[in-house]
C-alpha cells in the first residue's frame, strides 16, 4: 500500500491562514494523502477545496489541552460534523485522567461517539501518551474500547513528548483489532513513518507528509 494513504496531512497552528490551508489541501490532492487535519473554523473551507477529490477532512475537538467541559466538546463536535468534517480527533481530559475519573472520561466520549456515528463520522481519541504511564495507557485502551471509538491516537503534538514506538506497541497489544491506532507528534521522515506502521499504527498525523512520501523508496517496495 502507498504510504500516502496512511497520512493525515496536518496544519493546526493557531494562526493558520486560508492561503496555507489551500496549499495543504492541494498537497493532499497531489500526493493522495488519506485526509487533511485542520482547525475547526477551517473545516468548511477545506471541505470546499477537497470536494470530489477523495481526500477526507478531519478536525480536532477540545484541542490542544482537552480540559474543556464535556458539553463544550460535544457541541464543538456537532458543529464540526455540520460543517462537513469526516473525522474528529478528540483530546481527552487529562485532568480527569490524572484524577482517575474514569467514568467521566467514558461518558464524555460516549456522547461524542454517539453523535459522530449517527452521521457516519469517525472518532479518534487523543490520549496524549507521552505524558501517561504505561498503566494509564492500558487503562485508556480499556475504557475507550468500551465507548466504540474508531481510533486511539497518541498525541496532539503540543505536549512535551509526542508519539513513541513503545506507546504504539503497547496500545496495539491492549486494544481489540477493531480499534485502529493513529500515531502523531514528531513523525517527520519516511523511516520514522515506516517504523510506526510496522509497530501497529494505521494512520499517521504529521505536518511533514510531503517529506515522508518523497523520501519513500522509489522501487515501490514499501513492504505493506
Amino acid at each position: 500500500m502507498n504510504i500516502a494513504q496512511y497520512i493525515d496531512h496536518t496544519l493546526l497552528k493557531p494562526a493558520t491562514t486560508i492561503h496555507e490551508l489551500k496549499n495543504l489541501c492541494e498537497e493532499a490532492i497531489r500526493y493522495n494523502f488519506y485526509a487533511v487535519c485542520v482547525p475547526p473554523p477551517l473545516v468548511k473551507n477545506a471541505r470546499g477545496i477537497l470536494v470530489n477529490s477523495g481526500v477526507k477532512t478531519a478536525t480536532v475537538i477540545g484541542f490542544p489541552f482537552g480540559y474543556s467541559i464535556a458539553r463544550a466538546k460535544l457541541v464543538e463536535a456537532q458543529q464540526a460534523i455540520q460543517d462537513g468534517a469526516d473525522e474528529l480527533d478528540v483530546v481527552i481530559n487529562l485532568i480527569a485522567l490524572k484524577s482517575k475519573a474514569w467514568q467521566y472520561l467514558e461518558l464524555e466520549m460516549e456522547a461524542i461517539v454517539e453523535a459522530a456515528h449517527a452521521q457516519n463520522r469517525l472518532v479518534k481519541v487523543i490520549i496524549e501518551s507521552g505524558v501517561l504511564t504505561d498503566e494509564e495507557i492500558i487503562k485508556c485502551c480499556e475504557i475507550y474500547a468500551k465507548t466504540g471509538v474508531d481510533f486511539l491516537k497518541t498525541s496532539t503534538g503540543y505536549a512535551e513528548k509526542g508519539a513513541t514506538i513503545e506507546a504504539v506497541q503497547l496500545m496495539r497489544a491492549h486494544l481489540p483489532s477493531s480499534i485502529k491506532i493513529k500515531a502523531s507528534g514528531g513523525i517527520r521522515s519516511y523511516e520514522q513513518a515506516d517504523q510506526y506502521i510496522k509497530a501497529g499504527a494505521n494512520r499517521l498525523g504529521t505536518s511533514s507528509g510531503v517529506a515522508i512520501v518523497t523520501g519513500a523508496p522509489q522501487n515501490g517496495n514499501t513492504g505493506y
